[in-house]
């Protein structure tokens, strides 16, 4: 099962194969930071790789067009920047996410 590291929390996770970077957040009762929801439309959950960029699936034409768009091409070349709803992993990362912390509980929860 792959492992997500997430900077500066010092927190390692797991993740499901294929799942991305901010579903496994989430499935670890984490609030990572979105105001797209997680729709690809958006740069606000956008995380740098610092290791294992090689294990994430390659860049999709939404993510590329969203990154370009917003934060321009030189985004692109570096490589190093992500969106987490829509980076899949495939093996062990380590990202940086200013922010990332435990979701606080719903002010509607019955428990």
């Amino acid at each position: 099962m792959p492992k997500i590291t997430i900077q500066p929390l010092n927190r390692t996770i797991d993740a499901q194969e294929g799942a991305t970077i901010m579903e496994a957040a989430w499935a670890h009762g984490l609030y990572w930071p979105t105001t797209c929801g997680g729709e690809g439309i958006c740069t606000s959950c956008a995380c740098a790789v610092e290791e294992g960029a090689e294990n994430l699936d390659e860049r999709g034409r939404s993510e590329r067009k969203t990154l370009s768009a917003e934060l321009g091409e030189r985004v692109l070349r570096d490589g190093r920047l992500r969106l987490a709803c829509q980076a899949r992993v495939r093996g062990d990362v380590v990202v940086s996410k200013p922010g990332v912390r435990p979701a606080r509980p719903s002010a509607l929860s019955l428990d």
